[in-house]
């Protein structure tokens, strides 16, 4: 059932919407053998437990933390969407990246790297990341910083992208490091 939810979630609004709150209303449910006052809810929710709520829109999944959860662990990938965006990003970045450093050789970062930048934008418009502008919103970083001499040597090229999720402030960090073969000559 939360899966069918968080796909319906992911369809209708993208993989930073976490799946909870008055939008994330459960079909097929009928009852709950539990209905948890907002004391026990928010007691459960600060252990990293997801509750479903009976409310007056219907049943729905009123939690989206991970398996880290809790906020003793104080983990920066304790909400769903977070720990999703970030997979979603490396993913979509890792097999891009892939597919454009086995056409082409890596001469000038920047322009081989443009294509990073315009899917960071595209995230940025469609609402993924906290920020008025995209400079406040992520960063993508390849340059002979990330990369050195001796890394392009060995056919390596690293890229740094962060980005701003929706909650909570702060950036997170995503290093992809490709091999494109013996650049050294």
């Amino acid at each position: 059932m939360i899966a069918g939810l968080i796909a319906r979630i992911d369809a209708n609004k993208g993989v930073w919407k976490a799946p909870a709150g008055t939008e994330a209303t459960l079909n097929g449910v009928s009852d709950l053998d539990v209905k948890l006052p907002d004391l026990k809810n928010g007691q459960l929710n600060k252990q990293g437990v997801n509750c479903i709520r009976d409310f007056k829109v219907g049943f729905v999944n009123w939690g989206a933390r991970t398996m880290d959860g809790s906020d003793d662990f104080g983990s920066e990938w304790k909400y769903i969407p977070i720990r999703r965006t970030a997979l979603f990003i490396e993913e979509s970045l890792y097999r891009g990246t892939k597919v454009m450093f086995f056409n082409q050789m890596m001469n000038h970062f920047g322009h081989r790297l443009d294509f990073v930048g315009a899917f960071m934008l595209d995230l940025f418009k469609k609402g993924a990341f906290q920020g008025s502008s995209p400079s406040q919103a992520f960063f993508v970083k390849c340059d002979a910083e990330t990369t050195r001499q001796s890394d392009r040597n060995k056919g390596i090229v690293n890229i740094n992208v962060g980005f701003a999720p929706l909650k909570p402030a702060e950036f997170v960090v995503i290093k992809i490091q490709q091999m494109v073969g013996d650049l050294g000559g």
